[in-house]
This record gives C-alpha cells, sequence and structure tokens, in this order.
C-alpha cells in the first residue's frame, strides 16, 4: 500500500490544486450499500490528499443497513465494531455542475491493513469484469435512467404518507412533446450539467406515467456504467433541487402506475469485435455471446434479488407493462424480461441485449458484477438460448406458457432472495460476506413491510432513491 499510497497523495496534491483553482471546496466520496442507497462521506478539497494515501473512515454496519436507514446483521457484518477506509478513485473525480463548490468520487473499501473489504460492492464488480477479461471478454455497459419530477412541497417540507399527492410540473401526455417544452429549461439544465460532468448522453425523452422521463447515457466499462448512473441520479436530483423539484427514481413512485425502471444494457466484444455480429449464428449470436444470454437468463430468478431488491420492486413488476415479468427473451420484444437489440445492420456496435427487469433501489455494482458472473457461468456450462418470444406472454393462458416453458419471475422479495441463496454460482462470485450481507437486508425489507398495502409501500420508498 506505501508505493500505492505514496502515488495516490501525489495525484490528489495536483487534483486538489485543479479542484481549487475551479473554486471545489468539498468533494463528496460516496459508495452504494446493500438497499441501494448512496451513502457519503465528505471532505474539504485539501483534505484530498490525505483520503487518497490513509482512506476515509466508516463503519462496516452500512452494509446492512436497510433503505428506511434500519440495520440488521449478517453472520458476519452487523453491530458498532470495526472500522473501513474509504479510498477516492482519483481518476472519477468530477466537479459537480448542479452543485457549486462540490465535486464527487465513488470510493473502494478497504479495512485498515490495507485489504480490500470482501463485502465491497464496486470492487465485485471490477472483479468480475477482471474475470471476464481473463476469459477474453470485454463487456460494455450502460443504463437507462428513469425518474419522476414533481414539485417540491412549501418550505421545503417533505410530505409523507400513503395520502401524499404529487403536484406534477408538467401536464403533457405520454412521450408527448409537450412535457419537454413545459419543461424545458429544466430538461436542458440536466442535460447541461451532465455533458459538463463528462456523462455522454444519448437521449432524453418523456416516459409513460405521469412527470416520468428516461435518460440513456453512453455504454463503458462495467464499473464506469455503474459510476455513472451514480452521477446521474445524483446530478438530476441536484437540478430538480434548483428547480424547486424532487426526483424521484423509485421502482413505485405511485401504487398501481407504471413505476420507474432502470434497464442494463449490454454488448459483448472478444478483441475489439462485437460477438453480436456474426452472420452464419443464429440471432447473429457468436457461441459465447448465446451461452452468455443464456446464463444470464437462466439466472433471472436469482437476479431479481440483485436488481429488484425492495417490496416496492415487486409493485412496479407487472404484466404487460414493459417491465418483463417472466423468463422469457425476445428479438426486439420489449415484454421480454430479456430484449435482443439486433441495432442496424451496418452498425458494428449496434447489437446488444437488455435487461429490463431491474430498477434502481438496486446497487448498480451489485447489478452488473452478478449479470458478469451469470453470464461466465453460461458460458463455462454451455448454456442455450431457447426459441425466442414473440409477443406478450401475459396474455398467454397458463397452460399456453407452461407448453412455451414461459414461468413468472419471482413476485416477491422473498422469492427472489429464496433463489439467490441456492445459486451456488453467484454465492460464489460474490463470496460468503457480501453474500450474506445482501440476504440479509432482503430479508429485513421484506419483514419490515409485511403486511403493508401496496400504497403504504410506495409512500414509504417514494423518496428513498
Amino acid at each position: 500500500m506505501g508505493s500505492r499510497a505514496a502515488q495516490q497523495r501525489q495525484e490528489a496534491r495536483q487534483l486538489a490544486a485543479r479542484l481549487s483553482a475551479e473554486g471545489v471546496r468539498n468533494v463528496a466520496l460516496t459508495w452504494v450499500d446493500n438497499a441501494g442507497i448512496a451513502r457519503v462521506k465528505t471532505v474539504p478539497a485539501e483534505r484530498l490528499a490525505a483520503a487518497a494515501e490513509r482512506g476515509v473512515g466508516m463503519s462496516p454496519v452500512f452494509d446492512v443497513f436497510t433503505s428506511d436507514d434500519a440495520i440488521t446483521a449478517s453472520d458476519h457484518l452487523g453491530g458498532p465494531d470495526g472500522d473501513l477506509r474509504l479510498f477516492p478513485d482519483l481518476d472519477r473525480v468530477t466537479t459537480l455542475a448542479a452543485q457549486p463548490g462540490w465535486a464527487w468520487a465513488p470510493a473502494d473499501r478497504y479495512d485498515q491493513l490495507g485489504l480490500p473489504h470482501p463485502a465491497c460492492q464496486r470492487q465485485f464488480a471490477r472483479r468480475m469484469t477482471e474475470r471476464a477479461a481473463t476469459a477474453g471478454l470485454e463487456l460494455r455497459m450502460g443504463f437507462e435512467t428513469e425518474w419522476v419530477v414533481a414539485r417540491a412541497p412549501a418550505g421545503h417540507q417533505a410530505a409523507t404518507g400513503a395520502g401524499e399527492v404529487l403536484d406534477y410540473p408538467c401536464a403533457g401526455p405520454a412521450y408527448g412533446m409537450t412535457r419537454v417544452v413545459e419543461l424545458s429549461d429544466y430538461l436542458r439544465d440536466v442535460t447541461e450539467a451532465l455533458s459538463v460532468q463528462g456523462i455522454d448522453v444519448l437521449q432524453l425523452h418523456p416516459e409513460y406515467a405521469p412527470g416520468q422521463f428516461e435518460v440513456t447515457t453512453a455504454p463503458g466499462d462495467p464499473v464506469r456504467a455503474a459510476d455513472d448512473v451514480v452521477l446521474v441520479r445524483e446530478t438530476i436530483r441536484a437540478v430538480s433541487v434548483r428547480h424547486g423539484l424532487r426526483a424521484s427514481f423509485a421502482p413505485s413512485v405511485v401504487a398501481g402506475a407504471v413505476g420507474n425502471g432502470c434497464h442494463l444494457h449490454l454488448g459483448l466484444y472478444r478483441d475489439g469485435t462485437s460477438l453480436h455480429r456474426s452472420p452464419d449464428a443464429p440471432w447473429g449470436l457468436a457461441p459465447d455471446a448465446a451461452a452468455f444470454l443464456g446464463g444470464v437468463l437462466g439466472a433471472l430468478p436469482a437476479l431479481l434479488a440483485i436488481g429488484c431488491p425492495s417490496p416496492a420492486s415487486y409493485l412496479r413488476l407487472q404484466p404487460s407493462q414493459w417491465a418483463g415479468v417472466y423468463q422469457c427473451w425476445g428479438v426486439e420484444n420489449r415484454e421480454a424480461a430479456l430484449r435482443l437489440i439486433t441495432g442496424a445492420p451496418d452498425d458494428p456496435d449496434g447489437g446488444h441485449a437488455e435487461i429490463k427487469t431491474f430498477d434502481a433501489a438496486a446497487n448498480p455494482y451489485l447489478a452488473v458484477g452478478a449479470v458478469i458472473a451469470a453470464g461466465l457461468h453460461g458460458i463455462e456450462s454451455g448454456d442455450h438460448l431457447p426459441e425466442p418470444q414473440t409477443g406478450d406472454p401475459g396474455v398467454l393462458g397458463v397452460r399456453e406458457r407452461a407448453r412455451r416453458g414461459i414461468v413468472r419471475l419471482p413476485a416477491t422479495v422473498t422469492e427472489a432472495a429464496d433463489r439467490l441463496e441456492k445459486s451456488a454460482p453467484l454465492s460464489e462470485a460474490m463470496g460468503e460476506v457480501l453474500h450474506g450481507a445482501v440476504l440479509a437486508v432482503r430479508r429485513a425489507e421484506e419483514a419490515h413491510f409485511a403486511g403493508s398495502e401496496d400504497d403504504e409501500i410506495a409512500a414509504a420508498t417514494r423518496w428513498r432513491w
């Protein structure tokens, strides 16, 4: 750690000088817990070098925090004992466009001896990315971020409870240009802030639910993609505050209405060549790509405990709402849980896949790492894809779905957690400490909301993400 710390200290000194010249006074160091909440420690900009050398202290108990800030325990984590060190990733230090005087950096977590914390989700994502590279595979991933915007209550006091009535700042129809006109200044500021921060926005548009929008950002390596989605959410949140608005990324903002997803897109490459562009292979998928996606499809029931971690997630996962609630895949089928996107035939990078089920309550580092682990297991096991589903499986009868081998994905956190607990490939990839902490949080979340009505769950989680 000595030479590494000395090098980082020198880099951090140079960074601190640059930040000071830009008027930055504080740096937010974030990690995302197993309930999907971005937690933070902040340091003055002039202390960045010390943070890079020695880290910033924090308790390991955060790995068993739930979304409502309650604390549970696993076999390895919980209670007041112990300490970890947060080390900022200096390559990702970003001056925040919508928070004057602030910068941001994602953090990796180590113990006091300098060893990686076994429950560090960001390092898990990095390990799985490196495991894929060892197999000769490069993954490019990106997220779609959906959110609902509402006017902030007078006096900035948060209204809570199932009876809260959201005051939407736009009234235009779903996907309608009217919404863009109504909120043109706000949306311009969102895209401008993201651009200034180095986030490549592919598109932004109104979505289906009232006050709902979506932004899609360019793909990158898996760890960067997870970093980016954290930065995107907090930037949207900051811009919203400056406009007197509140942003909700929760899976279910209003019970019974279409919720927010956070779809994960992924493309596979070998030696820089897309494995989605094999002209003689079924669906254009090279054998490794087909096996990888077969592994992801087979693991989806367990992956839901990662990508749909809250009881609120299952309010969103309803048939015939393009959320992907059945364990099937399809070519350009937006009702399939795993959608193959073919892209233009002359676009060498146009082909990729999309996991429709995931939402923003997920820890994105866990999400990308677990998907890679499942896909690599698919390659190792020689998995394959069944015939693709066409149309909406939700309109098929029970017998017809059974005939086609289409089953409903877990409908509760407990069902998904049970599948994750029994998943040997994911347990091995995550390691005992991280795997156990995730399961403990899932069990606690389900127990907390046991007996709650749907609108109570939506109201309680609406402003947590």
